[in-house]
């Protein structure tokens, strides 16, 4: 009856099943998300409903599955990652098939951004989770394979999306695009939990005490009557009474799944990680990367058209560079934070530093070939997503990964969220020029600067002291104080 003991990662094996099928599920799952901006001047030209509004649909999709990530890590811990996968494909394709009869902006910002984010949201925690569960010593390039899908959907995506329309339209598109998501569900099956999931367990201890005590269970046997006799109607209430105590005790009975989850204490455990300072610095210094780095490489290529740079010379569209640059780079980092000697901290705050100076160069570029090259830059730098499950697990141990992950990615989707309408809004305000959209760049510019300096800080207290031992609690304190301090200086 005792509770078995935490698995030992495999480092291999069936691992890299588990790698072949995330690595799938997420390209299948991002592949329209990721390249949302090859949808964007069609959304534009069949609703005319301004550049603002239509921008919701893009920055949503990808800011609401990271927004209800603490939700999606209590979804996984609770249920685990296959069946949280099958339920993430499901929505996925639901919600772009029904994206296809949408009669407008706000019904296409909930069935393309709000459903699709969600599957997708929970996607993502349960690949992640399931990964690093398998790997120790080769999480780094086992992640790095993993969320590498999502570039290669995105590059293979905006290809195939642009194929889709001149064939299909839009809505043939977006019905095509939706079938093939069914194939998630099939990725679910390499995903053999290393250990039964918690709701399993609680159900199997609830049994167990029944089996103890059977006087709990009923209080005496009903006699056999015959079958022609119609039984009293309240004798009907026989079942739903002899299962009531062992609701009441387990909590896996007698309501639903997302009631059982509201009611435990999953989500109260993750708003508990608040209390790290350090890993509120992270969560923090990632909005600002999302709000400053995500919404230059969504319009860019709009921006290309509008200035009359893209006429001629855009054989690849930007959109596909991007990801195939953030496809290698994803991988590059997933390598390089396995050698030895190489502290990912440092590692992510490097290439958000690289990602600003990208930024700055945008507005200074007049022509598509230099666009093309920042873009490749941008999605390189843009691979340290694949650093930051990597960097939660050095923070707070594979123990509560899942619930820190999910912190992390409401940080950050709460900045994809309001970085483009934002963006948007800004130009459209100003009237559109080349000096506001170079100031534009330059603002956003500066979040990611802010972002690297909180690495960097966080670097440093590595190479000062041991802030991620338990002793190390006061150097938190004095962390924060000097981040605080570090920031109230650039302002």
């Amino acid at each position: 009856d005792a509770a078995p003991p935490p698995p030992r990662p495999l480092d291999g094996g069936w691992g890299w099943a588990v790698v072949a099928a995330g690595f799938t599920a997420m390209l299948l799952v991002y592949g329209s998300p990721q390249s949302v901006g090859v949808l964007y001047p069609e959304w534009l030209l069949v609703y005319q409903e301004g550049k603002s509004r239509t921008a919701w649909v893009g920055s949503v999709v990808s800011g609401v599955g990271m927004l209800i990530g603490p939700v999606c890590s209590a979804c996984v811990v609770n249920f685990g990652a296959r069946p949280a996968t099958v339920f993430s494909g499901v929505m996925v394709s639901g919600g772009l098939m029904l994206s296809a009869f949408a009669p407008n902006i706000p019904f296409l910002i909930f069935s393309y951004s709000i459903v699709v984010g969600i599957g997708a949201g929970l996607l993502y925690a349960s690949v992640i989770t399931i990964t690093c569960l398998y790997f120790d010593k080769r999480r780094g390039l086992a992640l790095g394979i993993v969320i590498t899908g999502s570039s290669v959907g995105g590059f293979v995506y905006a290809t195939l999306q642009t194929v889709l329309v001149d064939w299909y339209g839009l809505e043939g598109c977006l019905l095509v695009i939706g079938a093939l998501a069914l194939n998630i569900v099939a990725c679910a099956g390499p995903m053999r939990p290393l250990a039964p999931p918690k709701y399993y367990l609680k159900q199997r201890a609830a049994m167990l005490e029944q089996r103890r005590d059977p006087s709990k269970e009923s209080k005496e046997k009903e006699p056999i009557k015959p079958a022609n006799e119609k039984p009293p109607s309240h004798e009907l209430q026989i079942a739903v009474e002899t299962r009531e105590p062992l609701a009441g005790r387990s909590g896996v009975f007698g309501c639903s799944a997302l009631i059982r989850l509201i009611k435990s204490n999953e989500l109260s455990a993750t708003l508990a990680l608040l209390r790290d300072k350090v890993l509120v610095a992270f969560c923090v210094s990632l909005f600002l990367f999302s709000f400053g780095a995500f919404p230059p490489q969504l319009f860019l290529e709009d921006l290309a058209q509008s200035e009359g740079l893209a006429e001629g010379v855009a054989d690849v569209s930007l959109v596909s560079l991007n990801s195939m640059g953030s496809c290698v780079g994803k991988l590059a980092l997933g390598v390089m934070v396995d050698l030895p000697g190489v502290n990912s901290v440092f590692l992510y705050a490097s290439t958000v530093a690289v990602s600003a100076l990208g930024l700055l160069l945008i507005p200074l570029t007049r022509t598509y070939l230099g666009l093309q090259v920042l873009s490749v830059l941008l999605g390189l730098m843009s691979g340290n997503w694949s650093l930051t499950p990597y960097v939660v697990c050095r923070l707070v141990g594979v123990d509560k990964m899942t619930e820190a992950s999910g912190m992390l990615m409401l940080f950050g989707g709460v900045g994809i969220i309001l970085g483009p309408p934002f963006f948007c809004v800004w130009v459209s305000f100003t009237m559109s020029t080349v000096v506001v959209v170079s100031v534009v760049f330059n603002a956003y510019c500066v979040c990611v600067w802010v972002c690297g300096c909180i690495h960097v800080s966080l670097f440093l207290s590595l190479v000062k002291g041991k802030f991620l031992a338990p002793s190390g609690s006061d150097n938190k304190f004095y962390l924060s104080i000097y981040l605080s301090i570090y920031l109230s200086n650039l302002i």
